[in-house]
């Protein structure tokens, strides 16, 4: 409906028209700023945006404006409404040479696991391609839901030990280890060790 092709005008849930840029972003302010950015190039008002992942407006408005603190799974659900890979959400900004504190990158949690996933590079315009550091404790297994069509992971264990199941096998994962499999089929990451840590590649065709 022509409704819904150009943004609402909430203007209580508009974040500021001054924008800031480059390292001087906040974790928060970096999701804050990349997610009103992806909605507006989408046409879609935060009303409707929200609609389509499934949360409420006030959760979407806290995001917009840099008060909320979203769980792996609302990005994950917010990246699938405005039809775009999660990197874009992350957004950290791009350097030649740099060092990447994970401290200071977008980190999502998860409400299902001890589980959370650090953007540390998104595909740049030439690859297809994002990079997620992974920490990691014993508890229920990540669930994690298809990924686009053509979707491959890569994961490199860093630290502990973690059992990744796809595609109806099970595979166990010890330092140095290297799995590769369809993202675009559910998988489920378990963490065995206590200070599990993995690189994962997010490959998209």
């Amino acid at each position: 409906m022509s409704s819904q092709s150009q943004p609402e005008p909430e203007s209580e849930s508009e974040p500021g028209s001054s924008e800031t840029t480059g390292s001087a972003l906040s974790p928060s302010e970096q999701i804050a700023a990349a997610l009103k950015r992806e909605r507006l190039r989408a046409g879609l008002s935060l009303s409707e945006v929200a609609r389509r992942a499934g949360i409420g407006k006030s959760t979407m408005s806290g995001l917009e404006t840099g008060s909320g603190n979203p769980s792996l799974e609302t990005m994950w659900a917010l990246a699938a409404a405005l039809d775009i890979p999660l990197a874009r959400l992350l957004d950290p900004p791009p350097h030649e040479v740099a060092l990447q504190h994970v401290g200071d990158m977008p980190s999502l949690p998860s409400t299902t696991a001890n589980y959370v996933a650090t953007l540390l590079s998104p595909s740049p315009t030439n690859a297809r391609r994002d990079i997620y550091f992974i920490q990691a404790e014993p508890s229920e297994p990540r669930m994690s839901q298809p990924h686009p069509q053509g979707t491959v992971e890569h994961v490199i264990l860093g630290s502990g030990a973690a059992r990744i199941d796809v595609v109806g096998q099970s595979f166990e994962l010890g330092v140095g280890d290297y799995l590769t499999y369809p993202g675009d089929q559910p998988h489920r990451f378990t963490a065995l060790a206590p200070g599990t840590n993995a690189v994962f590649v997010v490959e998209s065709s």
